[in-house]
Parts: structure tokens; sequence; C-alpha cells
């Protein structure tokens, strides 16, 4: 199962490193991490999404709240939450790709935020799967490059991670 940690901790040097190293110990696998300080900056807000059994989550998360850095953590695939992701990419678009790109792009909700005479810079925000699916709708021969920020999530209503 997919599972999405949301971790609280204290933002000083090597507190990345130990958290991360904690997963390669155990040969668990990190999908995509991302990182950075919260409205208070004495604190980071960490987020992981890996795949593993509920058990084996259980005991990663027992583990990460043993490290002197972690200030809280927070399995938000456990109740309802709210997931993004940004995708900036790259695609040729000359001639009749142009126009093709452009409609594509609205239909996702995309913005071309940069224009050049042969390509297209676009971006897009959404959940795993929205993303997945505008790089299907398109001919897969015109990207040129793709960046992907990784999951950030929050917990819906009244669920806050906070000290």
């Amino acid at each position: 199962m997919r599972h999405i940690i949301s971790i609280l901790l204290e933002n000083e040097a090597g507190a990345l490193s130990r958290v991360s190293g904690l997963f390669s110990a155990r040969a668990f696998n990190i999908e995509s991490l991302t990182v950075a300080p919260t409205e208070d900056p004495s604190l980071s807000r960490m987020t992981i999404v890996s795949v593993g059994s509920d058990d084996v989550i259980e005991q990663i998360t027992k583990q990460l709240n043993k490290l002197i850095e972690v200030v809280k953590v927070v399995d938000l695939s456990e109740a309802a939450h709210i997931e993004r992701e940004l995708m900036l990419v790259k695609v040729r678009a000359t001639g009749k790709d142009r126009e093709e790109m452009k409609r594509i792009a609205d239909i996702f909700r995309g913005r071309i935020i940069d224009v050049t005479e042969s390509t297209y810079v676009i971006e897009l925000t959404g959940n795993n799967a929205k993303l997945d699916a505008f790089l299907d709708a398109i001919d897969r021969t015109l990207i040129l490059e793709t960046v992907r920020t990784g999951v950030c999530g929050i917990g819906r209503g009244d669920r806050i991670l906070k000290v």
C-alpha cells in the first residue's frame, strides 16, 4: 500500500540525512521526498511517499519517533488528506504540434510558462494520476525534459501536524 508520511522535524544540518538513512538501512525505498521550512523557521516539514505494508510503515514510524530531531510523525494515508505534486514538462512545439500542446495543456488545466520558437514549458499541478495521464495524452517523442517535485500533502479539516 502507498503511504504518505509527514514528519515535523528540527530544521538543522544532518536531520534529512538521518531520516532518509533510516529508510535505506532497512532497505525500504523512498518513492518521493520533499522537505522545506514551515511557518516556524526552526522546524521543517518532510513528506515521504513509500510503498509497504501497514506493519512495515508502523515500524518505520516508531523508529522515526526515536530520532532526536523528529518532533511529530503522521501517516496522512490513514485519513482524508489532500496531496499535490508539481511537474514542469518541456515539449517540442513546432508546426501543428504547437496548437495541440496548447490544447492538451488547457484540458489538464496546465499553464504554458515559457515559450520559444520551438518549445513550450508546461506547468501542471495535481495528484500523481493526473500528471501521469497528461504524459500519456501527449506524444512521447515530443517530450524533451520532465521535472517533478514529489508529493506534498496535508490532512483535511481539523487534522493538523503541529507541535
